[in-house]
């Protein structure tokens, strides 16, 4: 015995396009869970990068005595009172004196780890030893800082961003690199620096290895003050709800 079986052209069709759908779905879902992770979603924490009201100059330190204070009493003397500084859990041990003196002035504290780490080429439970060991030496130094944190180096991917969530901080970037690090130049670093616009956060370094920072710093100021560009911190954009963020893959 014979069978016919007759097709009907716009089922097969309402069917095949069913099945490409479910296809495609399915392959997005794993692409992006294993490629980029949960955390490079819309949904996800971001890394910090901008405000909309002022500008916030941060200064990180990793190493040395010899800069960090000039460059808080050029703060004070120009009358700054908004700052952020990013602080290694080594230095501010070796340093204690010196983080007083930033608190003292007011001065926003968060953190840079604990070691110099690359936290992009490091397993994630070496990054989250190295987020509380640098919040316990805080502890130990009764430092109030902020919950913000900086990767040293600036390298980082969303497994940082999702693991400093975890500890209740925020992940902080910056918008303006003054290259102050690469000891360009005072002309150079003021030139870079005066890019900023309303809502930029400005990285310095107030680091040994920055030889020249201090020095642009006065007119690093005036240029900003000529811009009518309010200073603010971070925690203040935070605050205000008027911190942009980028999505981190």
């Amino acid at each position: 015995m014979n069978y016919f079986f007759v097709l009907n052209g716009k089922k097969l069709k309402q069917l095949a396009i069913i099945i490409l759908t479910s296809f495609v779905s399915a392959w997005f879902l794993f692409i992006q869970n294993f490629s980029f992770g949960v955390f490079s979603t819309s949904d996800g924490p971001k890394a910090i990068y901008k405000g909309k009201n002022g500008v916030a100059l941060t200064f990180n330190i990793s190493w040395g005595n010899t800069k960090a204070e000039p460059i808080i009493d050029l703060l004070v003397e120009n009358n700054v009172k908004s700052a952020t500084f990013f602080l290694s859990g080594s230095w501010a041990e070796q340093h204690p004196n010196i983080v007083e003196k930033i608190g003292k002035a007011g001065y926003d504290i968060g953190l840079l780890g604990y070691d110099y780490l690359e936290y992009d080429d490091i397993e994630d439970a070496k990054i989250r030893q190295d987020l509380l060991k640098a919040e316990e030496a805080m502890k130990k130094l009764n430092v109030k800082h902020k919950k913000l944190v900086r990767a040293p180096s600036g390298h980082f991917d969303s497994r940082f961003v999702k693991i400093a969530d975890q500890l209740g901080y925020s992940v902080v970037h910056w918008s303006i690199d003054s290259k102050d690090w690469k000891n360009p130049g005072v002309k150079k670093i003021v030139e870079n620096v005066s890019q900023a616009n309303k809502g930029d956060i400005v990285l310095l370094h107030a680091s040994d290895s920055a030889k020249q920072t201090a020095v642009a710093l006065p007119e690093i100021i005036n240029v900003l003050k000529n811009k009518h560009l309010s200073l603010t911190t971070v925690s203040d954009m935070l605050i205000e709800g008027n911190a942009n963020t980028k999505e981190i893959e």
